[in-house]
């Protein structure tokens, strides 16, 4: 007969120390590593009496021979012990494989699917057709990191700031289920949406089919539905019931203390307050009586007030690139198999041309959000606005609803308009001081500022940060639009919401000033949009908007004899019989985007392109191939010298193309150049010839040194070519800007970029007022005063 406990010999005793010694860790150590309790590991190593499992399980840890230690080292107990143990085990086995049969339906019917937001049926988790993306795990909480806003800036200014940078220092990620497995008990915690449900029912489902812990049953527990049960079960009893164990002790007591369960707990933070105390109790108990078995715990990253001893946490990680595109691809399977490759594609390339809502899909929520409304299309809605006002509803109030989650008393005096209010000031203010991290105490204060004005709020000084600690706590933990980036820094969990709610708030204030003052700038181009989409009519807007962009040059001569330039070049562009449709202003975008891009050397971004012609190549369903022969061949020259500046500046060992025929260049001269046949004939030629001459410059690719030939000579040949530009197309011109007026340039083709971004959109504005601003954008002052005097 086995006995029940063991206990270590003096030698025992002493080879445990040693053992001790030699990795380097205390008792204290050793019972975390166990999760043995430290009354257990004193009585080890005091050679009195321990459970026989758990004598066995300290021994491991000490990678030590248990047999040896308890002196079974006779060769008869051993293979009796062993006989003895091997006929328990096969015990044990066949009890396991019994009960997980019992709880299969159980697992199948709690787990196998999943339902959200406005989904008209369940979709599968697993199997070929499941939506279950592996989950990335941060082993290192981002709350705890002690990092100052410099370090999360990444170096960078606010103007230069990514929004993509929000997440901060990047930490170490690791598989969600390797995390399960390193550690026998985890506390998983995340963002509101961040999938945490989700992998509990993986982990469940996986192990109920045998794909991992095949020795093991799973146990799925939604806390607050256990928390809520009539009769108040303790976990035990509850966990008993679900392996149909409750008329048989004995089998349940072998299976908690043999460690033969996978408990996995949904869903702390979801317990009502008066049940979390009880609710924490039961699992600590019941984890601590039966240490051996797995347990896997999740609750949202803000909610958690409370330590349990035993439990590792970490940190459910956003959706990387890889994620999303695996969990799209994973969500046109289950809706349409035959084409999901393809239209997945599409949806992903969408993406990553729109930022702003690819900064949404990090969350698996929202993901899940931005599938179903473009399941169909594969195309965002034109107004963006409407996209993120739902994300928001999402998280604001059908997310808990859904789940019939009752959130603490503090938060609810603010209704949803309120709670709306309080982000969109809280956004202003921020965005305006150009502050994306915001220090705990701070935001407390705009919070405090806002909330000492409601009705039944406490207004002396004390409660007043009592009520504001607990505002930005419910906002964090319950939908996870304030997120703590590192120890007492927080910020809008994604840029896109932070402008969502400035937008918000220039409309309620009913004024335009925030937007006007910081027109040009860059980060304030997504604002732009959003204000002028969420306006009932956008008139007013628009007109300032335009007005102040002009107001940028008004006063620079250069710029004003630029500007002119490009519009005398515009005329005569469209004045070719080929481009009798085509508007002037979308010539002049042309023109400008090419001039500031040699003179400004823009780098291998080519941030000025051909944007505001590809916008109206979209909307009249032109293609680049039926514009005139002028546009083609200016567009190549332009390409040309750009790219022969790039293989400067980048040092890249390759020429640039110049393809130039013959009918292109002699077509060119009949459109533009009205001269006679002889000097049009002489102009043509020496046209070709120059172009032929400096083709012939270029190194071959056949040629053995053509990099070495190419870098000493492109200098060179970039200059001829920017001459023969300015020669025969009256284009690529030296302007010799300053660098303050390089850099206001930029400032005003940006700003007017996003204007007719602006009127391109799915704003409301009168036909009078858009077409005005068509017709005079990109003019010089002088021309724009000379129309309205008309």
């Amino acid at each position: 007969m086995v006995e029940k406990s063991l206990q270590a010999t003096p030698e025992g005793k002493k080879a445990a120390r040693d053992a001790l010694t030699d990795l380097g860790i205390t008792q204290q150590q050793l019972s975390t590593r166990t999760g043995l309790s430290l009354s257990t590991i004193s009585k080890f190593f005091n050679c009195k009496p321990v459970d026989r499992i758990l004598f066995v399980q300290i021994c491991e840890t000490l990678k030590l021979d248990w047999r040896s230690i308890s002196g079974l080292y006779n060769s008869e107990e051993i293979a009796e012990t062993s006989e003895q143990e091997n006929q328990q085990i096969e015990k044990i086995d066949a009890i396991v494989q019994s009960i997980r049969g019992s709880v299969r339906s159980f697992i199948h019917e709690q787990c196998s699917t999943m339902r959200v937001l406005d989904m008209t049926q369940p979709i599968e988790l697993t199997g070929d057709r499941g939506i279950y993306t592996n989950v990335n795990i941060l082993e290192r909480l981002t709350k705890h990191r002690r990092l100052r806003i410099e370090q999360l800036l990444m170096g960078s200014t606010p103007e230069e700031f990514d929004r993509f940078g929000l997440s901060g220092i990047t930490e170490k990620r690791v598989l969600g289920l390797e995390a399960v497995k390193r550690h026998s008990k985890l506390m998983v915690l995340g963002k509101p949406g961040a999938g945490k449900t989700t992998f509990l029912k993986y982990l469940a489902m996986a192990c109920i089919e045998s794909l991992e812990f095949g020795d093991r049953v799973p146990i799925f527990i939604t806390l607050k539905r256990f928390a809520e049960l009539d009769g108040q079960p303790d976990l035990r009893s509850y966990i008993r019931s679900i392996v149909n164990a409750g008329n048989n002790a004995e089998i349940a007591e072998q299976l908690f203390n043999q460690g033969k369960l996978l408990v996995l707990l949904d869903g702390l933070d979801e317990v009502r307050e008066e049940d979390t105390r009880r609710t924490i109790g039961h699992i600590e108990q019941f984890s601590r009586q039966y240490p051996k078995n797995q347990f896997v715990m999740t609750c949202r990253i803000a909610s958690k007030e409370y330590t349990f001893e035993k439990f590792t946490e970490v940190e459910v990680a956003d959706f990387d690139d890889e994620q999303i595109a695996i969990f799209v691809l994973n969500w046109f399977r289950c809706k349409d198999p035959d084409h999901a490759e393809e239209r997945s594609t599409t949806l992903i390339e969408n993406l990553n041309n729109n930022e702003p809502i690819k900064e949404l899909a990090s969350n698996p929520l929202l993901l899940t959000l931005i599938c179903l409304e473009c399941e169909e299309s594969l195309e965002f809605p034109k107004n963006r606005a409407e996209l993120y006002d739902r994300g928001l509803r999402v998280l604001l109030t059908k997310w808990d609803a859904s789940r019939r989650i009752d959130r603490d008393q503090v938060y609810k005096k603010l209704s949803l308009k309120r709670k709306e209010d309080l982000l969109s000031q809280i956004a202003l203010t921020t965005f305006t001081n150009k502050d994306y991290f915001i220090k705990q105490r701070i935001l407390e204060g705009y919070i405090s500022d806002y909330i000492r004005n409601l009705p039944d709020v406490a207004t002396d000084p004390e409660a007043l940060q009592v009520d504001s600690e607990a505002v930005l706590k419910s906002i964090e933990s319950q939908h996870g639009l304030l997120v703590e980036r590192a120890k007492g820094i927080y910020s809008f969990s994604h840029l896109t919401f932070q402008e969502y709610f400035v937008a918000r708030e220039i409309i309620n204030r009913s004024t335009f000033e925030p937007l006007l003052e910081n027109v040009g700038e860059k980060r304030w181009r997504e604002i732009g949009l959003l204000t002028v989409n969420m306006l009932p009519n956008a008139d007013d807007l628009v007109i300032a908007m335009k007005t102040n962009i002009d107001g940028l040059v008004n006063s620079e001569k250069e710029i004003q004899i630029f500007l002119t330039w490009v519009r005398h070049r515009a005329i005569e562009f469209c004045r070719d019989r080929f481009n009798e449709d085509m508007k002037e202003m979308l010539a002049r975008a042309f023109y400008i985007s090419r001039e500031l891009a040699i003179n400004l050397e823009i780098d291998h971004s080519f941030r000025f392109d051909l944007i505001f012609s590809h916008n109206f190549s979209e909307t009249s369903e032109w293609k680049f191939d039926s514009f005139s022969e002028t546009f083609r061949l200016d567009w190549n020259l332009y390409s040309s010298y750009t790219v022969a500046w790039l293989n400067m500046s980048l040092g890249a060992g390759y020429p640039p193309p110049l393809n130039f025929d013959d009918v292109l260049v002699d077509d060119i001269f009949d459109r533009d150049f009205y001269v006679s046949g002889s000097e049009l004939e002489q102009r043509v030629m020496k046209f070709e010839n120059e172009l032929l001459e400096l083709q012939n410059q270029l190194p071959s690719w056949q040629d053995e040194q053509f990099a070495e030939k190419w870098q000493l000579n492109r200098e060179c040949w970039a200059e001829k070519l920017r001459e023969i530009m300015r020669t025969y197309r009256n284009i690529g011109h030296d302007w010799q800007f300053t660098n303050e007026q390089k850099a206001l340039l930029k400032q005003y083709y940006d700003a007017n970029e996003l204007l007719f971004d602006c009127l391109n959109s799915d704003c409301y504005v009168s036909r009078d007022v858009r077409q005005e601003i068509e017709e005079t954008l990109l003019l010089p002052i002088s021309e724009i005063e000379k129309r309205k005097r008309k």
